[in-house]
């Protein structure tokens, strides 16, 4: 039976290599389909990596899970103000107003809703239609979009406020999609016997995979590559035959 998986990268070769180290097969076992070539843009806005769909024929392998769709962007009327600016103290003026403007230059009609965090910190959460263009592919324009909003919010600040954006609640979603496919690449790597590379990640999305797989009987967890293409390696450990705990005392989280 032909199943397919989807892999992106900074280039079609990148996407293809990293399908082929997932499923452990050869070039010459797949068929590959360019699904969208590589665009350049500003600061991380506007731009997406190659993408590419790998045929294989498996009998009963199933293909890792993606991040969450994001929903079609559509034109939509500016939707009602969840805040009023005059109201708000200095920080949360300034996140407002910054993130506002830059929705507005998107073409994006977005609903900020801001909640503040223990740490002292803020939480943003966009939302309405169009957070297609917001979210981006695999949440690239999110995370620049918090970039930007942390770099101008802080500058010329003594004190750094620390600003989380989220959009629909697509990290939450995007976590539990991570969890589910350590967890998959785990098993996988217990039942060949074999070292399973992900696809390459942020820190934070490698961070989440350490993390649900710190307690994982069986498999530690490393980070290998440099920046943008860092991934981690889940490998199978060999039991001690002592019994005794063979979870190492520390890995390469980063």
């Amino acid at each position: 039976m032909m199943k397919s998986i989807e892999k992106s990268g900074k280039t079609e070769d990148a996407a293809i290599a990293a399908a082929l180290e997932e499923l452990g097969l050869a070039r010459e076992d797949v068929q590959v389909e360019i699904v969208e070539r590589a665009k350049s843009g500003f600061l991380g806005i506007g731009a997406s990596p190659a993408v590419v769909r790998v045929s294989y024929e498996a009998p009963d392998e199933a293909a890792a899970p993606e991040a969450p769709a994001p929903v079609v962007k559509e034109e939509a009327p500016a939707p009602e103000e969840s805040v009023n600016a005059e109201e708000l103290d200095a920080d949360h003026a300034a996140v407002y107003n910054f993130l506002s403007g830059l929705m507005q230059h998107m073409g994006v009609a977005a609903v900020i809703t801001m909640t503040d965090k223990e740490d002292g910190g803020i939480n943003v959460e966009l939302s309405g239609k169009g957070m297609g263009a917001v979210i981006g592919r695999r949440g690239e324009t999110l995370d620049a979009i918090q970039h930007l909003t942390n770099y101008a919010v802080n500058r010329g600040r003594d004190e750094r406020l620390h600003i989380s954006v989220d959009a629909e609640a697509y990290r939450a979603k995007r976590e539990d999609a991570l969890v589910r496919l350590a967890e998959k690449m785990a098993a996988k790597a217990i039942k060949y016997k074999r070292s399973m590379a992900l696809e390459p990640m942020n820190s934070y999305e490698r961070h989440v995979i350490h993390a649900a797989l710190q307690d994982y009987e069986g498999v530690t967890t490393s980070s290998i590559g440099s920046e943008p293409n860092r991934r981690v390696v889940v490998s199978y450990e060999k039991p001690t035959q002592d019994g005794g705990d063979s979870k190492p005392t520390s890995r390469e989280w980063a």
